[in-house]
């Protein structure tokens, strides 16, 4: 049986770490666990520590335990900590060995795409047995390569034979935020279901409602939802990007400017500063091919 299933006895913890709410899973009993779930479990427990922002926890915690997920767990953990070199290096060894393992599909996956190896990433993704998050992760990189018909395929393929997965759910939400029209207001109905149920919210859930707020062109109400995700979390990084976002929108420079303040402070790297700084280096050039005429 798939312990990830609506029958398997992981459901209740894989769920809540997809929903965000990594203290939930940290707090998660695997003692009545079956042997074969031990290992799933506990590679969840450590990203959830990594999520919560103690990187360092989790690289100690796997370098006590043998096998390749933990191995996995301690180059994502690398990773996150900013050292790519050492994620690289375990990487690179993990992929010769043992392609073929969930955990170092998944983490090795994402450490290849957030490290320019796009390609490479889909390569080893591709290589799941039915794997949700795989697919969830193949369908994320597409919509990053705005590749939307691929990213639609891959949650429609899966649609078919896992219905009822919150992941299906949230995958093709991303998808329906990208496809816009009504799928704006399908994608809302997820997220604010997940935001706003007291058994599943979370700060990851309140930035995905206040996104899709957004979107349909709601911004006090996607304001609300940032300020609840904020004072749940406020060093949330995304939360923080999303506010720098949303104050430009509402035209509120002064929260703007102290959001993007907080967000060079917490993450210098964020995609959203790189994009804003790629794109005043391009005005930049673009304005130096032009010179001011004076009338007189």
């Amino acid at each position: 049986m798939d312990p990830f299933s609506a029958e398997g006895e992981l459901l209740a913890v894989h769920n809540a770490f997809h929903q965000g709410q990594y203290q939930t899973v940290l707090d998660f009993d695997t003692s009545s666990l079956s042997q074969s779930n031990v290992i799933p479990a506990r590679v969840l427990k450590l990203r959830a520590q990594v999520a919560m922002g103690d990187a360092q926890g989790a690289i100690a915690s796997s370098q006590k335990e043998k096998g390749p997920d933990f191995a996995a767990v301690k180059a994502f953990a690398q990773y996150s900590s900013g050292d790519n070199a050492g994620a690289t290096k375990q990487l690179e060894q993990l992929l010769e060995s043992s392609s073929d393992n969930a955990t170092v599909q998944i983490l090795g996956g994402i450490i290849l795409h957030a490290t320019g190896r796009t390609e490479e990433a889909l390569s080893l993704l591709s290589k799941h047995q039915g794997n949700l998050e795989a697919i969830a992760l193949i369908t994320q990189i597409h919509l990053q390569q705005n590749r939307t018909d691929l990213a639609l395929k891959e949650v429609s393929a899966a649609r078919k034979w896992a219905q009822d997965s919150l992941l299906v759910n949230i995958a093709e939400s991303w998808v329906g935020m990208r496809v816009g029209g009504d799928s704006y207001q399908s994608a809302f109905y997820v997220f604010e279901e997940m935001a706003q149920t007291p058994s599943s919210t979370s700060s990851k859930s309140l930035i995905s409602q206040a996104v899709s707020e957004l979107h349909l062109g709601r911004l006090p109400e996607a304001e609300a939802a940032l300020n609840q995700a904020l004072q749940n979390e406020p060093r949330d990084i995304e939360a923080i990007a999303n506010a720098v976002v949303l104050a430009t929108i509402m035209g509120k420079t002064t929260e703007q400017q102290q959001y993007l303040e907080d967000l060079k402070k917490r993450k210098l790297d964020h995609a959203l500063l790189t994009d804003l700084e790629e794109k005043s280096s391009l005005f930049d050039q673009a304005a130096g091919k032009y010179s001011a005429k004076v009338s007189s």
